[in-house]
């Protein structure tokens, strides 16, 4: 007795039942007794399509088939056994589909009936001519949807990232363009044509001349001097014109550059390293 006590001591209590599921923090371990739930509720449908066309065309790539040579007795008998499934789980989505099937049977009733000797040969209209012209239109457009779905998208594909750039490092000092020294000429030329007293007469001028005096200016004022500076609206236009064409010539020869300090400024001139020994010889 004494032994069979001991044994019956040492035996641990049964493990408390684990709660089927937690609400608001509180073990749930029965079910409610009022609980309803459909004999329905766990069906699963595998196979999902967008309508009765992409039915018909798994139907034809699963059994590799022609689109344009459909077998219409195999396939309208595999399209109603998906109907009829799909008529006891929902009524209201297989509309579409019932049209699709009596679209089918018609089909391949007037396959079956005999053609009239008038129109027997190749004459005849095939009854899955437009059943087939659908069918190839959905599938073009079925393959370029998903080629769009396949290019990169914002916030799938990729994230937008926004960087914030100090100003003050993106600022330089512009290039004196072609059009801007054009300009600025322009305006030379106009103050040119109020001195003008049309006088016509035959005068030599030197290119050279002119690039000598220009090179002495620039010496005489420090090497740095503002473009209009350099010209004589009372000279007239065709000393401006050669004293134009002395100043291009002497920026061919890198004997002095043209600067500004930012866009649509005065644009200035001043002698380079290379001006010093060679300006003396003009």
């Amino acid at each position: 007795m004494n032994a069979i006590a001991s044994t019956d001591e040492a035996t641990p209590p049964p493990a408390a039942a684990s709660p089927l599921a937690r609400i608001y923090g509180q073990p749930l371990t029965q079910l409610p007794l009022d609980l309803y739930i459909p004999p329905d509720a766990m069906a699963v449908m595998l196979d999902a399509f967008e309508g009765p066309l992409d039915l018909l065309l798994y139907l034809i790539r699963r059994a590799n088939v022609n689109v344009l040579d459909i077998p219409m007795a195999p396939l309208t008998e595999q399209y109603l056994v998906y109907v009829d499934a799909m008529r006891s789980q929902n009524l209201e989505l297989a509309a579409d589909y019932l049209v699709m099937a009596a679209m089918l049977i018609e089909i391949k009733s007037r396959m079956l009936l005999p053609r009239p000797k008038e129109v027997v040969g190749d004459e005849a209209e095939d009854p899955r001519a437009e059943l087939v012209r659908r069918l190839i239109e959905y599938e073009q457009m079925k393959l370029a949807a998903h080629a769009v779905n396949d290019l990169p998208q914002a916030e799938r594909d990729f994230e937008w990232v926004e960087a914030w750039v100090e100003k003050a490092l993106l600022r330089r000092l512009p290039d004196v363009h072609p059009q801007d020294l054009q300009n600025a000429w322009r305006g030379i030329l106009r103050q040119a044509r109020l001195h003008t007293h049309h006088l016509v007469q035959r005068e030599e001028l030197s290119v050279r001349e002119h690039m000598g005096q220009i090179l002495r200016h620039l010496r005489d004022a420090g090497g740095f001097v503002e473009f209009g500076e350099l010209f004589d609206p009372t000279q007239g236009a065709p000393v401006l014109v050669v004293h134009f064409l002395a100043l291009l010539e002497l920026a061919r020869e890198h004997l002095l550059e043209m600067t500004q300090v930012e866009e649509f400024a005065p644009i200035y001139l001043r002698l380079t390293d290379d001006s010093g020994n060679r300006g003396d010889s003009r």
